[in-house]
């Protein structure tokens, strides 16, 4: 050995060495540890925010303009227009002189109610002799407000608890023996 030189002894470096992999060690798994975290709030940051993307209903149908466009006042039959047009969703209540063709957008963010979106009404009125009359398209803004009556039919008789029901019947058993 030369002069001077320090022999260091592998005992003297054992306690450095193992506290420098000890202290890599808790380095990796803190590591790991903060992306796992990271990985997780980033999931339930995208799940949080694709549930509120908006769904979108279609209900109903509204024939395609191009189709509308070939049913003729005076000239198109019923036949005509159930062949171009399709079947209707409905027709009138008084009358089979009034075929309606209706469909609904709404969209539906979460947990709220639904908020239309468009709704389109075509009506064909049909003449007497089975001709169309008449062809009129509605929207939303031609619709009129209605408000429901909220009363209520009172039935006859004690309005009872449930406690007054389960209880009031005892004692009011006949027995075969009083002829009751």
């Amino acid at each position: 050995m030369k002069e001077g030189a320090v022999q260091i002894s592998r005992l003297e470096l054992a306690p450095s060495i193992i506290m420098d992999e000890v202290a890599m060690l808790r380095f990796k798994i803190i590591g790991r540890s903060t992306r796992a975290w990271r990985n997780i709030a980033l999931v339930a940051t995208v799940g949080v925010l694709s549930a509120c993307t908006p769904v979108i209903n279609v209900h109903g149908q509204t024939p395609d303009p191009d189709d509308l466009e070939l049913v003729e006042v005076g000239q198109s039959t019923r036949r005509d227009v159930e062949q171009r047009l399709g079947t209707a969703s409905t027709s009138s209540v008084f009358s089979d002189n009034v075929w309606y063709y209706y469909s609904e957008t709404t969209e539906t963010v979460a947990f709220f109610e639904p908020e239309v979106k468009e709704r389109k009404i075509i009506a064909i009125v049909f003449a007497p002799d089975g001709r169309v009359d008449n062809i009129a398209t509605y929207t939303e803004e031609d619709g009129k407000p209605v408000e429901l009556v909220s009363r209520v039919t009172p039935t006859a008789g004690n309005e009872l608890t449930f406690l007054q029901q389960l209880f009031g019947n005892i004692g009011r058993f006949s027995t075969p023996d009083s002829g009751q």
